[in-house]
């Protein structure tokens, strides 16, 4: 048992917590971009659980084609979300990410609607769950260095200035939408992957998993463990995912308890947990 639940925490490493630090860290207002990319997160998981449960493909190829599905949304939609800015990039990926949960929960004839769909995703060699366990610790370690390459990149810190100040990047001579949009791209492919690790986990997708709250969760896992931080990412899912599980073990209502945690994340620790441990050793030499 203790195992499985390391996996599960292991896979929700590499998911949304993944994709989330990579937009908040080089593109616009972390706010603004998760509620679309949760929606992209489900896309890669409907379509790989869709592929092995009715096209009969293998789960390599599956997995590859989830990834690709979730690439083509994300470049799609950001062909839309670039031209916006503010509060209606925010308003416009919001739009954009319940159109996505309405597709999931009418079109029974594919989605199977509010039952979803059930299909044997993970491969016979990680049946076990130590082993689907290591394998997925290796993926989220691939995706992490990947997106820290990605942000220290020149392309990436490009990304961080449009995200400082759009209107200086223009002036320079920066083409903005290019940029965005490339970004935006990227941080869709990172989603896809995420949504197919999910897959291989879950074995089952619903509407729920393109649902709004997939997306919020991955917020307070930014917001607990830093936002603007790869790594605060993770730590961010580590707590809340253990604070999940001792939680909900001892008490139904742990989800208050989560949202007092929140609360007092925000008033004492604004800056996440990594921001607070750095503080630590500057308050030492004053």
């Amino acid at each position: 048992m203790m195992t499985m639940q390391a996996g599960s925490i292991a896979t929700r490493f590499a998911g949304m917590t993944g994709s989330s630090a990579l937009i908040a860290a080089v593109i616009v207002a972390a706010t603004a971009a998760l509620p679309l990319h949760g929606a992209i997160f489900g896309v890669s998981t409907y379509v790989v659980v869709y592929a092995t449960a009715h096209a009969g493909l293998p789960p390599v190829a599956a997995l590859a084609l989830g990834v690709l599905a979730a690439t083509l949304i994300a470049a799609i939609f950001a062909l839309l979300a670039v031209r916006t800015s503010g509060v209606y990039f925010l308003l416009l990926t919001l739009a954009l990410g319940m159109i996505v949960w309405g597709i999931c929960l009418r079109w029974t004839q594919v989605t199977g609607g509010e039952n979803g769909m059930r299909g044997d995703v993970r491969p016979a060699l990680l049946l076990a769950h130590s082993k689907f366990y290591w394998a997925v610790l290796a993926g989220a370690a691939v995706v992490a260095y990947a997106m820290w390459r990605f942000v220290r990149s020149p392309f990436g810190l490009t990304l961080r200035g449009i995200r400082d100040s759009e209107s200086r990047m223009r002036s320079l001579g920066y083409n903005v939408p290019l940029h965005l949009f490339i970004g935006f791209t990227v941080s869709g492919f990172f989603a896809g992957v995420a949504g197919a690790l999910y897959a291989m986990f879950n074995n089952f997708v619903s509407p729920s998993t393109v649902a709004l709250a997939q997306s919020v969760e991955g917020v307070l896992m930014m917001i607990a463990g830093g936002v603007g931080t790869l790594f605060g990412a993770f730590v961010g899912a580590a707590a809340i995912i253990a604070l999940e599980n001792i939680v909900s073990a001892y008490t139904e209502r742990w989800q208050m308890v989560l949202g007092i945690t929140f609360i007092l994340i925000m008033i004492f620790a604004p800056e996440g947990i990594i921001g607070k441990l750095r503080a630590i050793p500057t308050r030492k030499v004053r």
